[in-house]
């Protein structure tokens, strides 16, 4: 047994349908990966090759519980996501066998203190502190690609209080999950236990204290908490 000096940290595990908790290492995020997102936030969606930003691993909050309304932001946004949740790792993957590196999907929300985001942006600072704070990344549940297929289109949607907020099809996606993460594993060794948010469709939008976000993406599952 390792004599660690302080605790060490817990793994953070997401349920994953039909049993068992999925270890999650690191989480990285695509920016910018749907058209209609790219020009709602100024950008010019033919231009741009992947980018990525990250989150903590005990960022996510799973279980459909509750989500703290984060400190320093008075413009909290909702980025509705499929995630992908890595079981095989790997450098330098070819995009013909990327999917043999995914264990399964998720339905999850990438939440966004978009005044600091905007700040940020302005002076030409990283992200961090927009995306990666504490309960930033709510979560369902991970369901096995042997259950769920490799799904590569389909409804994704969230609603706000009942009101649908957000509603594309996973086909808009710029950048396919297999040239995703082709792409991403040029850059770092993906390993057994990363999670890619693949990114939003448009119609993000500022979330309150009291509002319930409940996301679907068709065939993978739903993503649900409230803001408290």
């Amino acid at each position: 047994m390792t004599d660690y000096v302080i605790p060490a940290p817990p793994i953070v595990g997401v349920p994953v349908q039909g049993g068992g908790l999925f270890p999650v290492r690191r989480i990285f995020c695509v920016g910018r990966n749907y058209a209609a997102h790219v020009r709602e936030m100024g950008g010019d969606p033919n231009r741009e090759t992947p980018f990525f930003f990250t989150k903590p691993a005990d960022a996510l909050v799973a279980g459909g519980a509750d989500m703290p309304y984060p400190t320093m932001t008075q413009d909290l946004h909702h980025e509705m996501e499929m995630v992908v949740a890595i079981g095989q790792g790997g450098r330098g993957i070819a995009e013909s066998v990327a999917l043999q590196h995914v264990f399964g999907y998720a339905a999850g929300l990438d939440m966004t203190r978009r005044d600091l985001q905007a700040e940020a942006k302005k002076h030409g600072r990283p992200w961090d502190m927009a995306k990666g704070f504490d309960h930033s990344a709510p979560i369902g549940d991970i369901v096995p690609a042997a259950i769920a297929g490799h799904p590569d289109q389909g409804l994704i949607e969230l609603r706000v209080n009942g009101n649908v907020r957000q509603s594309s099809d996973l086909a808009k996606m710029i950048w396919s999950v297999p040239e995703t993460i082709a792409y991403l594993s040029r850059l770092v060794v993906l390993a057994p236990g990363d999670l890619i948010f693949s990114g939003t469709p448009d119609g993000v939008a500022a979330v309150a204290k009291g509002d319930v976000l409940a996301g679907q993406i068709a065939g993978i599952g739903t993503v649900r908490t409230r803001i408290v």
